[in-house]
């Protein structure tokens, strides 16, 4: 049998989408899918995976920061190694594909390669990274920045709601701190790191394509804005005198989306907008609004940010208001390999796919190697663009054509 064969679940495809229902039934809450990191469930569903990795001819452990890590050795018994992976912790009221549809594809195309008598002259590990959300603990990624020697030992003092440490619930888990530094590679030996993803966001779909190739992980800048103007009675305060923040912030909101609009690969958002002590007959006097600015292009990402600025200044100027802009995070842009890509598009080209080369809006455990090593992305069709939802849906047949690619990929990583 061929790696890209029926398995006796039918496609690859389709015992990939059976494993994630699987997984689906693991969770922190009854009714709804919910798996924190270092949570009851979150052990249970890194106890499921590792079976998995088992049964799919790899070695299994789990590492000082809980990541779930399966080893096929090298055919020549090299120390080449190729990472794949993703995570399997979730966000509140999840969907069962964001992450873990990269970790159980990654299984899948090794147990069907192992199965059909196929080994590379390279191994391969595939991690199921347990704390990409940042639900529990306020940092995220510490499992791709332990792995890439980047993580903070400071967050290991986070507590979350349940006044529990990240070290406490790390023990707790079965893991032990003081072993992080062993966690890390030696980028020496690693070839590179590939995650397949859903794609979260509507592209793909209205492409009408199944996968396509990313080419970064954009940067982000997020600010928090304030306007201050004058409170006033809706009633006796003539038009022509009133300085209303809201009004104000409004114009602001237009001219931030204008902005968003006037250049591609760059969107610009207010997600929140407070208006404090507010009534039916005030005129607002204060307004405050977030502001979240993304691009592939850090240079692109922060002239947008300068012009925004600009532009509200002179808004709040005209109105009589007062402003400020608070920078609260700055992320650059995560750049993916060039010659992993390639190969990912030649992958996809094989089985007459046109390849799609899209940067990525939302944040992977693969940014937590830029620098480090080299990395690809393999986006999958996500229905609707929804992530974060139970409705969050990827069909088994574009799963099954990401697990060809995968195993090409791997192919054609063997040949070079």
């Amino acid at each position: 049998m061929r790696a890209t064969e029926a398995t006796d679940q039918g496609t690859l495809g389709e015992a990939i989408a059976a494993r994630l229902a699987d997984l689906a039934t693991i969770s922190d809450e009854p009714d709804r899918l919910t798996r924190l990191y270092l949570s009851p469930a979150h052990r249970k569903a890194a106890d499921l995976v590792a079976g998995w990795m088992r049964e799919a001819g790899m070695t299994t452990r789990i590492d000082a920061m809980a990541s779930v890590i399966g080893r096929l050795e090298a055919s020549d018994g090299g120390t080449k190694t190729l990472l794949i992976g993703s995570h399997i912790d979730t966000v509140r009221d999840a969907g069962r594909f964001d992450g873990t549809l990269g970790v159980v594809t990654a299984i899948e195309v090794i147990k069907a390669a192992h199965q059909a008598g196929k080994r590379f002259p390279f191994a391969i590990e595939v991690i199921a990274f347990g704390d990409e959300e940042g639900v529990r603990f306020d940092s995220t990624l510490g499992g791709s920045k332990a792995l890439a020697g980047k993580f903070d030992t400071k967050a290991l003092d986070e507590t979350g709601d349940d006044g529990v440490s990240r070290h406490q619930a790390l023990i707790a888990f079965g893991c032990d701190p003081s072993r992080l530094p062993e966690a890390a590679v030696s980028p020496q030996h690693i070839l590179g790191y590939v995650e397949v993803h859903i794609e979260q966001g509507p592209v793909l779909e209205k492409e009408g394509l199944p996968v396509g190739i990313v080419t970064a992980i954009n940067g982000v800048t997020r600010a928090a804005v304030e306007i201050d103007g004058v409170a006033g009675h809706a009633g006796t305060v003539p038009m022509p005198m009133r300085k209303d923040a809201l009004a104000a912030s409004a114009e602001m909101l237009l001219a931030i989306e204008a902005r968003g609009r006037a250049q591609q690969n760059l969107v610009a958002t207010v997600g929140k907008l407070d208006v404090p002590g507010s009534a039916v007959n005030t005129i607002p006097g204060r307004v405050c609004f977030t502001l979240d600015v993304r691009s592939p292009s850090d240079q692109k990402r922060v002239r947008a940010v300068a012009e925004i600025r600009q532009s509200l200044e002179a808004i709040a100027r005209r109105r009589g208001c007062a402003l400020q802009v608070a920078i609260g995070h700055e992320a650059a842009a995560a750049i993916c390999n060039e010659q992993l890509s390639d190969r990912l598009a030649a992958a996809v080209e094989d089985l007459g796919i046109t390849p799609r080369r899209l940067p990525s809006g939302a944040g992977h455990d693969a940014m937590a190697f830029d620098k480090i090593i080299p990395f690809g992305m393999l986006f999958v069709r996500c229905r609707g663009g929804v992530s974060h939802n139970p409705d969050e849906y990827a069909s088994p047949a574009d799963i099954d054509i990401a697990a060809r690619v995968l195993l090409n990929f791997l192919e054609r990583i063997g040949s070079q």
